[in-house]
């Protein structure tokens, strides 16, 4: 069995080497947002005759109008289409291609939506993630010790750097959906990363004479790993039937969510604990100092 502490040096580098090159493409080429953020517009609209979503997706791609994704049914041969800010001509041009390709086409609404929404949006998770990140460090705090409440943290920190980044590297759209699987994943994260405190926590009330904090650790981790592993991997199970058998419009929040529970599972294991322990070392190596 390897030791989890001893080589913490080594996940530190494997996290960088995915979180550094997401952190850049953020920097330099940004996250490929959706309407919800950047604003558009809405289409309704409906048909003299039953036809698949595929093929309306299909006329939307074609044009360059948006992603497919964002097309869905609301009724036998109703439709909404989402689509990038359009002007009178790319409306009707769209309107055209559809009773070309469909047959007879009705508009039944059409409506822009602002940037405003996204912006509002945008704020919003930012607060919900921080307030979540302060509750979390508090309840952590009572629970256990203030230091786990940080190395919790930066663990979350990893999940959301390495889902954003690699969502900006690809490019994959990003939209409400993407917020709230966010805000999945830091829940999922902060479960599995707790579990392995309580254990370590119950190991240290049993063991008081251990010196080695490290060795503790590693024996808890080993502990937790199994149950940890058997989590991840029922979660992934379904996760990638949603991604390959669910619909278009929920492909890109499933796909975080594959990133982000994948991203979890290795933070709990292989960031929180050692960043705990490092947090502990510094603290001894500082009352040594000034003792």
């Amino acid at each position: 069995m390897f030791h989890f502490i001893k080589l913490r040096k080594y996940w530190y580098i494997l996290s960088l080497v995915i979180i550094i090159p997401g952190l850049f493409s953020l920097m330099v080429r940004g996250l490929n947002l959706g309407i919800d953020f950047t604003g558009g517009n809405i289409l309704e609209v409906r048909f003299a005759q039953q036809v698949t979503i595929d093929r309306v997706r299909q006329v939307v791609e074609n044009l360059d109008l948006g992603s497919g994704r964002n097309v869905q049914q609301s009724g036998e041969r109703d439709f909404i289409i989402r689509t990038r800010p359009l002007s009178q001509e790319e409306s009707n041009k769209l309107l055209d291609a559809l009773q070309k390709n469909e047959g007879q086409v009705t508009l039944l609404r059409s409506a822009h939506v602002g940037p405003v929404i996204g912006k509002e949006l945008t704020r919003n998770a930012l607060l919900a993630l921080l307030i979540a990140s302060v509750l979390m460090v508090v309840y952590i705090t009572l629970r256990f010790e203030f230091k786990q409440g940080i190395a919790a943290i930066i663990a979350l920190l990893h999940d959301v750097l390495v889902t954003t980044g690699l969502f900006s590297i690809f490019q994959f759209e990003v939209d409400s959906a993407f917020v709230a699987a966010l805000l999945t994943i830091i829940g999922y994260s902060i479960n599995d990363t707790i579990i392995i405190f309580d254990r370590i926590r119950e190991n240290m009330r049993v063991h008081r004479r251990v010196e080695e904090l490290g060795e503790l650790i590693n024996v808890s981790l080993w502990q937790t790993l199994s149950r940890s592993i058997n989590t991840v991997l029922t979660v992934l199970f379904v996760l990638l039937a949603l991604y390959f058998l669910g619909g278009t419009p929920i492909k890109n929040f499933v796909l975080a969510m594959l990133i982000g529970v994948s991203s979890g599972a290795y933070s709990s294991i292989f960031n929180a604990s050692p960043v705990w322990y490092d947090l502990k070392m510094m603290e001894k190596k500082k009352s040594l100092r000034t003792a």
